[in-house]
């Protein structure tokens, strides 16, 4: 599993890339405040009910939570179903809260 910071995120955001960014907290968390990511809560990808991204499997999914704890889980359940390039947000929102408001 990869990592990539929120500063890192934040430049491919803003230079336009297409990014695959996935987020695994609650609808709750995420109706809160979200960067516009994909929710799919950690208990969806657990249950491998992952039907949104059998398309990615060799795709480049950034997957982010709120300190990057469920995040991790996420991205090892998602490598043991076969993606091949899945990357941990380290500090999740919190981190990008802080750093970006």
């Amino acid at each position: 599993m990869k990592n990539i910071t929120v500063n890192e995120l934040k430049a491919r955001m803003d230079a336009g890339e297409q990014l695959l960014i996935i987020d695994v907290r609650e609808p709750a968390e995420y109706a809160e405040y979200n960067i516009g990511a994909k929710l799919i809560p950690l208990g969806q990808i657990m249950g491998m009910q992952l039907e949104d991204l059998e398309d990615h499997k060799n795709d480049e999914i950034i997957v982010h939570c709120k300190i990057g704890g469920r995040s991790m889980q996420a991205c090892a359940m998602l490598e043991q179903a076969g993606f091949t390039n899945v990357v941990n947000l380290t500090g999740g929102m919190n981190t990008w809260k802080q750093t970006f408001g």
